[in-house]
């Protein structure tokens, strides 16, 4: 429940920083949200890209209709000799004309949404106005050659207008349709009124070609929008990791700053809060033990002990805290030397025998001989072993036991490690008691609380000696707190092995 206390409280004070510069960030993820849940696939959202991409397909590709223009004319001419091809050549052309004029005038400008249907409904009418041009082709005729030849020159020009046309107008909707719908209604005019069975087939052709055109080009402008949609939703989600990513990186940065800021108050407070405290330890000290005269009422003699044992505790805890500050704040600076592992084991054991006895706890050590010293620093290794030694004694029932254990590792390192048998923490509260201030269930429940921060502090220590620190625990069975400096630490290094059956230098049994 602390931790998430203490995880709530430093996210409302992040929020609570930040609110008025927020908004305009809120104000972008929501209308990003927005725009990819409203619909953007559909069609109608996109009309002004189809409407540039056409504009600039139209621009690219102007050139296309003039050379089959006057390839038709050419052609047309060798044909009939009839030079009112020529007219409709130049009548075409200027339609064509109009069309590129309008397109520059459009490109030059930047066409705002509500803009979009006028400008769609001119290149209609420019596009009509072409198809009318066509449909004045269907009434050229050839006195000088067959009906068969002439219709079948008019039949193949009509087939590469309209291919020309579905592919240069498919990302405007409804393009090809305007175009040669009056070249259809001229075909079926001129049928009708010859009854010419050359035009009657040539009608027929023409309209199922121009249904298939249509009904291509309509896939085809549905996949441009939906290539557009996919685009536009990958910008938006681009823009919203963007902008996430920007409140992450800054919310991170103001939590930092203010864990800093905690880390080094608190870290600067050393002096200011064990000056007070060593002087309360002290005088109870010399009151309990009844230096200066014996007190008359034996009751204060028992709430100056009282007095000097909360003293204590209140200092260790301070240790603790002041620790664990200096260590985030980048001042905790290691004092190395060449140090024995096992000599550190041997004191921390008896630093903590007396609690061990009066618990009837057995403590067995196990020290592998011949161990070389190792490059660390000897006070924050004693801290290593005195809080999983402690933590060890402390939450192991009475009469239980505690196996400490100095070896070599695989790797050629080395590895102290302090089982117990007592009971054990849930696999799922493992984390939790590695983190700072994160006491287990068990803890909570223990008469002996303490700040929650020895095996996060222990971490640290190793992390700072390039060392690792490993907590196994199962519920009802004990555990096991292992930690293991590098072989790199070791001063007379040995090489890696498979397992080691190294003799045991001695077993000790304390009861």
């Amino acid at each position: 429940m602390s931790i998430a206390a203490s995880t709530s409280t430093d996210k409302i004070i992040v929020d609570k920083s930040r609110n008025h510069r927020n908004k305009a960030v809120s104000r972008t993820v929501r209308a990003t949200r927005e725009r990819l849940q409203t619909g953007s696939s559909v069609p109608s959202g996109f009309e002004r890209e189809m409407l540039n991409l056409y504009i600039d397909s139209a621009l690219h590709g102007a050139i296309a209709i003039p050379v089959l223009v006057a390839l038709i004319a050419a052609v047309g001419v060798y044909l009939s000799g009839n030079l009112s091809i020529i007219v409709w050549a130049v009548m075409t052309l200027s339609a064509h004309a109009v069309t590129l004029v309008l397109a520059r005038k459009a490109c030059k400008k930047d066409i705002v949404a509500e803009k979009v249907p006028v400008w769609r409904r001119r290149f209609l009418l420019g596009q009509l106005l072409i198809g009318l041009c066509w449909a004045a082709f269907v009434a050229q005729d050839c006195a000088s050659c067959s009906d068969v030849r002439f219709g079948f020159f008019e039949g193949t020009a009509l087939l590469f207008a309209l291919a020309a046309t579905a592919m240069g107008t498919f990302l405007l909707r409804n393009a090809l349709l305007c175009t040669f719908t009056p070249v259809v209604a001229a075909l079926a005019f001129v049928s009708l009124t010859t009854g010419n069975p050359i035009y009657i087939g040539l009608t027929g052709i023409i309209s199922l070609a121009l249904l298939f055109l249509v009904f291509m080009t309509d896939r085809m402008n549905r996949a441009n929008v939906h290539i557009l949609s996919v685009q536009s939703e990958k910008d938006d989600l681009i823009a919203e990791l963007e902008v996430a990513k920007s409140m992450s990186d800054e919310a991170r940065r103001r939590a930092e700053e203010a864990n800093l800021a905690k880390s080094r108050f608190l870290a600067s407070m050393s002096h200011e809060l064990r000056t007070p405290l060593n002087a309360i330890l002290g005088f109870s000290e010399v009151m309990s033990t009844e230096v200066l005269g014996p007190l008359s009422n034996p009751t204060y003699k028992e709430y100056t002990n009282d007095i000097h044992r909360s003293g204590e505790h209140l200092l260790n805890l301070i240790n603790e805290i002041l620790d664990l500050s200096r260590i985030e704040a980048g001042r905790y600076d290691l004092n190395e030397d060449a140090v024995s592992l096992v000599e550190i084991a041997e004191d921390c054991v008896g630093m903590v025998q007396l609690r061990a006895r009066a618990k009837n706890i057995t403590i067995h050590s196990q020290f592998e001989l011949g161990m070389p010293s190792v490059w660390v620093d000897e006070k924050a290794m004693r801290q290593v072993i005195l809080n999983l030694l402690s933590n060890a004694v402390k939450f192991t029932n009475s009469g239980g036991e505690v196996t400490f254990k100095v070896g070599w590792t695989a790797g050629g390192g080395q590895y102290l490690s302090i089982k117990d048998n007592g009971p054990g923490i849930p696999e799922e509260e493992i984390p939790i008691v590695l983190s700072a201030f994160g006491q287990g269930s068990i803890a909570i429940k223990s008469a002996e609380q303490g700040t929650g921060l020895g095996l996060p502090i222990v971490q640290a220590i190793l992390a700072k000696h390039n060392g690792e620190f490993i907590l196994r625990s199962k519920l009802r069975e004990g555990t096991e707190a292992i930690a293991i400096l590098p072989a790199r630490r070791v001063l007379e290094s040995l090489p890696a092995v498979e397992d080691v059956a190294a003799p045991i230098r001695r077993r000790k049994s304390f009861a």
